[in-house]
């Protein structure tokens, strides 16, 4: 009857053990919960749980109960030691018996000093994950067999318990390496575009900064469209890339102080199917980079270059850049003529929606620049590329919100984001 209770006692125990195990989220907790469960199914007096480094090589103690507060927190382990208690692997080792492992002859004082009898490595998978560490029983009688299957049965959990946690954090570790990597990956792609639209805008004296600012553009038009992140980089890369083709045009019809004649133009009109070329075979995180290269003086009424393509058949970040690129256009100052005033250029965009720009795309700019006027955006990035004089010209706002709601939502001409 007394061992049969015993046996129900220790199934409880281990039982409760085992859910300790599978619901804890405090892995300290648990760990101190376990230790409790452990030392109470044999009436222990004392014991401990130490978590194993393998950089340190050395035992952490995690939690103990009975044990002074002299007791060493870590304790080093030699490569023997490690060896000796791998190939004992999940098994009591009385510590009486072990004296000739450099591991228990440095700490034998402390050990005896709180009559730890026995020592558990917690070996899962080959691995050591840590140690129990356990003293005498209440009744001061000698571990038997029985005891020591009991123990090793709860020590299993234990150790699963810790290799469990160790895995845990060494995926999150993993995950934020992998997170490190892929940011910087990101920032050394964005930098690296940046500068090459740099390069690009260096050949042309006149239009300094024109790619950088196409791709902010871009990068608004996409934000204002409800667009993910990936997709509003992808966009402000288009932007900054869109006139790579115009660094295998001569260098002096780029910078002619006048209007270009027809030979000129025609040359300076294969910059679109060039700078295709030049990006279709670059593996770029984004995949319409290319189209938007070649497309983004296309219109939607069909009179742009190079394919006089109508409307749906425009690739739809094309018909984003093209907006930005003619926006910059517009507000900037070329060789022979200033930029246009900020009424002008809205009524301007009015005008051309749903015959060169896509209308959706045209309410989108309109709406970013109006929330920055209004004080709704905290980012000054129209004023910053525009000049605060220009943002700030009188009747600026009732013009673009009048515009806002003159466009009509949908015209023969509709374009829809099919990206």
């Amino acid at each position: 009857m007394q061992n049969s209770q015993k046996l129900i006692h220790t199934f409880g125990a281990l039982a409760e053990l085992g859910s300790e195990v599978a619901q804890k989220q405090n892995f300290q907790e648990m760990m101190r919960t376990s230790l409790h469960l452990l030392l109470g199914s044999l009436a222990i007096m004392r014991g401990g749980i130490a978590r194993f480094s393998r950089f340190g090589h050395e035992l952490n103690m995690l939690v103990v109960r009975g044990f002074s507060e002299e007791f060493p927190l870590s304790l080093s382990l030699c490569y023997e030691d490690e060896r000796q208690f791998l190939v004992n692997g999940l098994y009591p080792i009385e510590v009486s018996q072990a004296k000739v492992l450099p591991f228990f002859q440095i700490y034998d004082q402390s050990f005896e000093k709180r009559r730890i009898e026995l020592l558990i490595p917690l070996v899962i998978r080959d691995e050591i994950v840590g140690v129990v560490m356990l003293g005498e029983k209440a009744n001061g009688e000698p571990y038997n067999n029985y005891d020591k299957d009991i123990i090793c049965a709860m020590a299993r959990h234990v150790g699963v318990a810790i290799a469990q946690r160790n895995l845990m954090a060494e995926l999150e570790r993993r995950a934020e390496e992998n997170r490190r990597l892929y940011d910087d990956l990101k920032t050394t792609y964005a930098d690296t575009v940046k500068a090459f639209a740099t390069a690009i805008d260096c050949k042309d004296k006149y239009t300094e900064g024109h790619s950088v600012r196409v791709g902010k553009y871009s990068e608004i038009i996409a934000e204002e469209l409800g667009w993910d992140e990936p997709e509003v980089e992808g966009a402000a890369v288009a932007g900054y890339l869109h006139d790579v083709g115009k660094l295998t045009v001569e260098r002096n019809i780029i910078n002619a102080p006048y209007r270009i004649n027809a030979k000129e133009s025609a040359e300076l009109s294969k910059h679109p199917s060039i700078g295709y070329e030049i990006l279709l075979p670059i593996h770029h995180p984004y995949a319409d980079v290319p189209l938007a290269a070649k497309y983004h003086h296309e219109r939607l009424d069909g009179r742009g270059y190079p394919d006089g393509l109508i409307d749906r058949e425009i690739p739809y970040i094309a018909k984003i850049v093209n907006l930005a690129d003619s926006f910059d256009a517009m507000t900037t100052d070329r060789p022979y003529k200033r930029r246009r005033p900020a009424t002008e250029v809205i009524d301007d965009l009015s005008r051309n929606a749903g015959r060169q720009f896509s209308t959706d795309l045209v309410s989108a700019f309109m709406r970013g620049m109006l929330k920055e006027l209004h004080g709704e955006s905290k980012n000054k990035r129209f004023r910053k590329l525009l000049g605060r004089d220009y943002m700030e010209t009188e009747g600026l706002a009732p013009l673009i919100a009048g515009a806002l709601n003159d466009i009509a939502p949908t015209t023969h001409l509709t374009a829809t984001h099919d990206h």
